[in-house]
């Protein structure tokens, strides 16, 4: 990767160990297929790159993104099905991606924007932020994970509201429900999510997987913690970080 270069719709900035993926598709950054297809490639790009070890997912412009194409997705026919398909992939990816994610939310993140924004590890937003699953409005029910991952963030209850009403709520009612995770200045917002990457960029990668993989399917249970554990302190990094703490000084990570 290395600096920042543009696809059509995403543009990718390497700033030191963290990787900003920019959604750049105005007016309201809308998630089309070829979207899809450019922020796929940006995320396997990220993960085979070894010296990115956070990213951080925005958006260009006032929105985060605003859910679908409408007009693509309603010109689709027979191949909506493969839409959501690729979707519902790319969104697990991102879910499941070894490295930590961090979403900056500037703007409404709607629809699959709000989808999108849910399948990273850390949400991070400003004022100007709004969140929604909208679809209900239309006749139709979100189709990348929203009724899945949306209970599992805030609870059946609160997800039963949003989903049921199609109502957008604000960042702050967002935070307060346990959408977000925090709200910053909107000025001071992309530099806030890339220092927070980058401090999880210095944390040991092998532990961060093993974390991420137990915090997605917490049907592995005990046993799967454990196994993690033993490996994990057979690990290099293991032992860096424990003579690091005798020692008292900065541990460097390998993921080794």
């Amino acid at each position: 990767m290395g600096g920042e270069y543009n696809m059509a719709l995403i543009t990718v900035e390497q700033r030191d160990r963290v990787a900003v993926l920019r959604l750049s598709h105005p007016p309201v950054n809308a998630l089309s297929f070829s979207l899809l297809q450019e922020l796929d490639r940006a995320l396997t790009e990220a993960i085979e790159n070894h010296t990115v070890r956070a990213l951080v997912i925005t958006g260009d412009g006032m929105f985060f993104a605003a859910g679908a194409d409408i007009p693509s997705f309603l010109q689709m026919g027979a191949g909506v099905k493969d839409f959501l398909a690729y979707g519902v992939a790319l969104f697990n990816r991102i879910e499941q991606c070894p490295k930590p994610t961090i979403a900056a939310i500037g703007g409404p993140a709607l629809g699959g924007g709000n989808e999108l924004a849910m399948a990273t590890d850390m949400r991070i937003a400003s004022d100007a932020a709004r969140f929604g699953q909208p679809e209900v409005n239309l006749g139709i029910i979100p189709g990348w994970g929203g009724t899945v991952r949306m209970p599992k963030l805030i609870g059946r209850s609160q997800a039963a509201r949003l989903l049921l009403t199609g109502e957008a709520i604000d960042a702050q009612e967002a935070l307060r429900i346990g959408l977000i995770h925090e709200v910053v200045p909107a000025h001071l917002l992309l530099d806030y999510a890339v220092n927070q990457a980058d401090r999880l960029a210095a944390l040991p990668p092998l532990a961060l997987q093993a974390i991420k993989k137990l915090l997605v399917d917490p049907g592995l249970g005990q046993a799967a913690e454990t196994d993690a554990m033993s490996d994990l302190m057979a690990s290099s990094d293991a032992a860096e970080g424990i003579m690091a703490f005798l020692q008292k000084r900065r541990p460097e990570f390998r993921g080794q």
